[in-house]
């Protein structure tokens, strides 16, 4: 299976609001189906079978609030706990991003945040047997 094609597949999911979209892999055929009401694409009949895996979202692989602080940690530690009280109500990454703009970091941000993706999502591959190409 192309591990762009399970890329695409979460990042085009991650701007839905939570549990409007839910992405599904088949395991025998690495088609990706994306079960949405923005989406017209005919679900298979068998969609409930242990053929499929259901894609996570950012919270399921820690992709969310953590990771920011993580990163806020690691590269603005003068910052960290601001970032941590950011996170501590509504509207929290336009907040984040802000700051993250006024520190000129928010291109570092990105980076981080595509290589924490990617680790994330190919640990679940793995623990999910599914074999990737290099694709």
């Amino acid at each position: 299976m192309k591990f762009t094609d399970i890329l695409d597949a979460f990042e085009m999911i991650g701007g839905a609001p939570m549990g409007e979209a839910d992405t599904y892999i088949c395991k025998e055929t690495g088609q990706v189906y994306i079960d949405s009401t923005y989406c017209d694409e005919p679900m298979p009949d068998d969609l409930g079978s242990d053929r499929y895996l259901c894609l996570p979202d950012k919270r399921d692989l820690d992709l969310g609030r953590r990771l920011a602080e993580r990163f806020a940690w690691n590269y603005l530690p003068g910052d960290a706990e601001k970032v941590e009280d950011i996170f501590r109500s509504r509207g929290a990454y336009g907040r984040f991003k802000s700051l993250l703009e006024r520190r000129n970091m928010l291109d570092q941000w990105y980076q981080y945040e595509a290589q924490a993706t990617e680790t994330a999502l190919r640990e679940w591959c793995e623990l999910n047997d599914i074999e990737l190409d290099n694709g």
